[in-house]
Parts: C-alpha cells; sequence; structure tokens
C-alpha cells in the first residue's frame, strides 16, 4: 500500500502560512514604496505664496524623479530646462549650499523656477528680470515662454536689484510671485541651486482635484 506523505508544516499551520504572505506583502509595498519615492516620482506640498499665481499655498505636487535617476545612472548632473518648475533641496545649513552635505530629512524642500545657467549674466533693475549670454548678448525675458497671463505664470514685475554671473555646477531660480518679499530666491539672498540638489522638475498638480494639472 503506497504511504501517504506527511502534511508540510504550512498544511498543518495554514494560519501561519497567511500570516507570512501578510507579512512578505508589507514589506513588498514598503521597499516598493521607498523605491518609487527615491526614484521614480515624490509628492510636496506648496507652502506659501512664493509660486503664484501658478501654484497656491497648500498645491499638492508630484514631481518626477526618472530624469534625475537617469542622469545620476549615467554619472551625470541633472541640468533642467529653462522655465521648468523644480524642487529642490535648501539644506538646513546657514551657508551656501554645496554638495559636499548629502540630501538629507532635515532638508526644507523649495519649489522654483529655473531662470538661468553656468555663464549666464542674470539683470534685475527697474523691476525687469532679463538673462544675457552668448546667443542674446542685449539680454532676453526668460519668461516670455512661460508667462501664459497675469494669472498663470510668472508675474511681469520682479523686485530687487540684481547684476550676476551664474556660476559653474549651478542655477539661477526665482519664484513666479516676484513683488516684494513673497518669494526667497536667487535675487533675494538665497543664492545660485547646485545642480545636485534638484529633487527633479514638477510633473503635475495633483490637488485640488479641481485644479489637476500636468507642467
Amino acid at each position: 500500500m503506497e504511504q501517504q506523505p506527511k502534511p508540510t508544516f504550512f498544511k498543518k499551520h495554514p494560519l501561519f502560512k497567511d500570516l507570512l504572505s501578510l507579512v512578505a506583502f508589507v514589506i513588498c509595498v514598503i521597499v516598493g514604496t521607498i523605491i518609487l519615492n527615491a526614484y521614480v516620482f515624490r509628492s510636496y506640498n506648496v507652502v506659501g505664496q512664493s509660486m503664484e499665481n501658478t501654484f497656491h499655498n497648500n498645491d499638492r505636487v508630484i514631481v518626477n524623479r526618472l530624469p534625475v535617476t537617469w542622469a545620476h545612472f549615467l554619472g551625470q548632473e541633472y541640468v533642467p530646462k529653462r522655465g521648468d518648475v523644480i524642487v529642490f533641496a535648501n539644506g538646513d545649513a546657514t551657508g551656501p549650499l554645496t554638495c559636499e552635505a548629502p540630501v538629507g530629512k532635515a532638508d526644507q524642500y523649495l519649489i522654483k523656477r529655473v531662470i538661468a545657467f553656468p555663464g549666464e549674466r542674470v539683470t534685475v533693475k527697474d523691476g525687469v528680470l532679463m538673462v544675457y549670454n552668448d546667443e542674446h548678448p542685449d539680454g532676453f525675458s526668460p519668461d516670455d515662454e512661460t508667462r501664459i497671463d497675469e494669472n498663470n505664470g510668472p508675474k511681469e514685475n520682479s523686485s530687487g536689484d540684481v547684476d550676476m554671473v551664474v556660476p559653474e555646477g549651478e542655477i539661477f531660480v526665482a519664484g513666479d510671485n516676484r513683488e516684494g518679499s513673497h518669494s526667497f530666491d536667487s535675487r533675494s539672498g538665497l543664492g545660485t541651486i547646485p545642480f545636485c540638489r534638484i529633487a527633479g522638475p514638477v510633473a503635475i498638480r495633483i490637488y485640488p482635484f479641481e485644479d489637476i494639472k500636468l507642467f
């Protein structure tokens, strides 16, 4: 007579098997979330008025991490496009931002618009922000293609008195609400931002739900 195989431990204890399956599922979800958050996309909450009228206080945005991940995979720095709205780590130090200190949990993340790149001259005079480079020696407004109207895009008037050349490996950023002291940015004491501090470009606004928009 053929001998029946002995029941396995999990057959004897089906509840234990279900518990292990649940633990494995939770671990996979947590690991997957960490990977997605680090390398694919990340969400941020907009605080303050610095990006009005493009973004408002308590807007929720998703940042696309893929171009940053791909650039780092190739051993390069991620370089955004002019006019992109990016999120970057401001850090918690009182000195200028550098790449020596890694981005950490204590960092403050800011959202601003990309204005100028290394070697370009940026001026703010009489309320007008201008960028000068080899292609435009007489200067141009970086907002011409991003200002849709007074309610969407950078506001026309820019406060401050600026005349500087953007250092190598860094970018000049500004909020869209540049009148007065609404935006702390490269015009007003923040300084230029190293490429290594950029989390990525804003891809979509997901909240408020009635204002969902791709960027």
